[in-house]
């Protein structure tokens, strides 16, 4: 039985990461995450919503992941890391620990820390080795 990749099962890998491999970091504010357009160079991105007071953050996923051929760990790997900047205070209410959302590799660093090296490892891979070819056969 295959499984619709849509909005719910998007909620369902995100949760399952943050409680996996982030429980230390609490929820404080709502979080979102969706399917964005299909895009070829922004894999995800997180940013808050539009609300001043106590505001939404959005994490949103390229569209082409909705696609079967995108593994699942692929998907993962881009949740987590959108997920390590709402740790790290980026678009969050978190405080902020770092000037710049990539300084230094800090993202890939605490995704190794948070035992997800495996994962980042084949996400960077997969994409190395298909994205291209994926995007020409799949571009409208």
């Amino acid at each position: 039985m295959q499984i619709q990749r849509d909005h719910n099962w998007l909620k369902f890998r995100l949760e399952t990461i943050w409680a996996k491999h982030f429980p230390d970091i609490m929820v404080a504010n709502n979080v979102f995450v969706k399917f964005g357009r299909p895009c070829r160079t922004r894999l995800g991105s997180i940013k808050f919503g539009r609300k001043t007071e106590d505001p939404n953050t959005i994490i949103t996923i390229n569209g082409y992941f909705k696609d079967e051929m995108i593994p699942e760990s692929v998907v993962d790997a881009v949740l987590a890391h959108e997920l390590t900047h709402y740790a790290q205070g980026f678009c969050s209410p978190h405080e902020q620990k770092f000037a710049k959302p990539h300084q230094g590799g800090v993202v890939n660093h605490e995704l190794i820390d948070r035992g997800l090296a495996d994962l980042l490892r084949s996400e960077k891979k997969w994409v190395k080795a298909n994205w291209r070819t994926y995007l020409i056969e799949h571009e409208k």
